[in-house]
């Protein structure tokens, strides 16, 4: 008689509409909890994992005790503890801000991990902090994982090189418990990088999904032709336009921000939110409410499953199966 696996557990903070979530299920996990802030990402993460509790909740104001209380675990039992902290403020994407006070929202994150004593905790945040007036920032966060005692380590993982159709850039910072004796692991990189051109170009698109793709600002659209596949609107426009980008069929995406900018690669009009899913890695059927800004803003803010998917998937095998 073969002996059924206990799942390993996880809860996300900072989940947004769940894309890591969504990895950690794909991995083989089982999410006792999910914290969001923002009242969208809230009702999108609701309804796409209706199983899991998600509470709308500022995180400074969340203590592990009511988090034991309401997971029925202990001190030490949980798996995995992730987290995406807010990071406008090192985003190289719009204005850097080294005092912004999302920038802070970290040291809640650390405070729970004092306070739960995961076995690893996962923390996901953006490569701008590695970079120029930031960097000081990233020693400070570094020194504080470290503070708790955990044997922390972090890497830049490209989440092309993990079945994502998009060149994306974060920083992943990974810790384990100093008494399970372990090293923090990374994911191999994969060999299959998957082109924008074959993610989409099978979608197809309703009237109304093409209406809201439509090109509202006259110079890119009468322009269009004239952006070379790959390259920014400052092709047209020197100093101007240079988040709004035309896809490259043959290779990935650029990174997804949370602004609509991506051009389809053939046809004049903005990608419809169906394909910048397929882009994240994000099933067809994931659901996501409010207006295409919305909704468009919830995929650019998330964490890609599949490139989740292969941190945890690396995490269990690596570690918690091995403990």
């Amino acid at each position: 008689m073969s002996i059924q696996m206990v799942k390993p557990t996880v809860i996300s903070t900072f989940a947004g509409c769940g894309g890591s979530s969504l990895g950690y299920k794909l991995a083989g996990f089982r999410e006792l909890l999910a914290i969001d802030f923002e009242k969208n990402a809230v009702d999108t993460f609701r309804l796409n994992f209706p199983g899991i509790d998600c509470w709308q909740r500022d995180i400074s104001t969340v203590t592990g005790d009511e988090i034991f209380t309401h997971c029925n675990i202990k001190k030490g039992d949980l798996d995995v503890f992730d987290g995406s902290p807010p990071c406008q403020g090192f985003s190289t994407a719009g204005k850097r801000n080294i005092v912004d006070s999302r920038n802070d929202l970290f040291k809640h994150y650390i405070r729970l991990v004092n306070e739960l004593q995961p076995k690893i905790f996962v923390m996901e945040n953006v490569s701008g902090m590695i970079k120029g007036t930031m960097k000081g920032r990233f020693i400070e966060i570094m020194i504080q994982l470290k503070n708790t005692g955990y044997n922390v380590k972090c890497k830049s993982l490209n989440s092309a090189n993990y079945s994502v159709a998009q060149a994306r850039n974060r920083l992943f910072f990974i810790g384990v418990r100093p008494d399970l004796n372990k090293e923090p692991v990374f994911p191999i990189t994969k060999h299959k990088i998957l082109t924008s051109g074959e993610m989409i170009s099978n979608i197809t698109n309703s009237d109304e999904e093409l209406k809201q793709s439509y090109i509202t600002n006259k110079v890119i659209k009468d322009n269009y032709e004239f952006i070379p596949k790959g390259k920014t609107g400052e092709s047209i426009s020197k100093g101007s336009y240079f988040n709004t980008i035309r896809l490259n069929d043959r290779k990935p995406s650029p990174t997804i921000t949370k602004t609509r900018g991506l051009l389809h690669f053939n046809e004049k009009r903005y990608l419809t939110i169906k394909e910048v899913k397929r882009l994240c890695s994000f099933p067809d059927d994931f659901i996501l409410v409010g207006s295409v800004y919305n909704q468009w803003a919830r995929l650019g803010n998330a964490v890609m499953p599949n490139q989740m998917k292969a941190i945890a998937e690396t995490l269990k095998t690596e570690i918690l199966e091995n403990i």
